[in-house]
């Protein structure tokens, strides 16, 4: 019998960087079957659909991901798949946290071919993969970042799915009709949102999403929508 031919994921909203991202599985993971998302929602599904994929590349700043929130949500879900980070960021604090919040490498997008090639190889292989000057070591996550981290982890994919829109600052009504669903519906998960957050209310629950913010002080103001 044939054995299951293997699946990698690739998360990004770029065409072309997934086209990059295609020729450089091609040639590390020859014969591998690749399944792509352009969204967090998308990504979301994907996952829940290949639940036996080898391999994620996950881009930082995909719709409906904000910072390592998606990161945190993915690990905490899937603990079983491995996580390449790709971003335009180029600093090594920022792939040292990502390392932190559990991804098993990080490909910054100015990567030539060959790098993201030795990057996918090495983690195929279970290594853990920097690229050399941004240095080996991890940085500890501040125990507020680790918190909120391993609470976002918990929540459920359309939990998540709610909180990636309210950070996105988009009212109950709007989310209820991105999402199919009613107002109540999108109420009830915002109070199983901010019973697993530890939070009151809609401000306190964007305040500890920001946590998991590439950087905080970017985070958006959020309109009060108890209505």
């Amino acid at each position: 019998m044939l054995g299951r031919m293997s699946e990698i994921l690739i998360a990004d909203d770029h065409p072309l960087y997934r086209d990059a991202l295609r020729r450089a599985l091609n040639q590390a993971a020859p014969g591998t079957s690749l399944f792509e998302a352009s969204t967090v929602p998308e990504l979301l599904s994907l996952v829940e659909a290949h639940p036996e994929a080898e391999l994620l590349l996950l881009d930082l700043h995909m719709p409906g991901a904000r910072g390592f929130s998606a990161l945190a949500h993915l690990r905490g879900q899937h603990p079983g798949l491995p996580v390449i980070v790709v971003s335009a960021h180029e600093e090594g604090s920022v792939a040292r946290r990502a390392l932190a919040h559990g991804a098993a490498g990080y490909i910054p997008k100015s990567s030539s071919a060959d790098t993201i090639v030795d990057a996918i190889r090495h983690v195929r292989e279970g290594e853990i993969w920097l690229p050399v000057a941004m240095g080996a070591s991890t940085t500890p996550l501040q125990d507020d970042e680790a918190q909120i981290a391993a609470r976002v982890a918990e929540l459920t994919p359309q939990q998540f799915r709610v909180l990636a829109m309210i950070a996105e600052g988009l009212l109950n009504k709007q989310i209820a009709y991105e999402l199919g669903v009613s107002e109540a519906t999108v109420k009830a998960h915002m109070t199983a949102i901010m019973r697993k957050l530890g939070c009151n209310n809609r401000t306190q629950v964007a305040l500890a999403a920001s946590q998991l913010a590439l950087d905080p002080n970017t985070a958006l103001p959020l309109v009060d929508d108890e209505a």
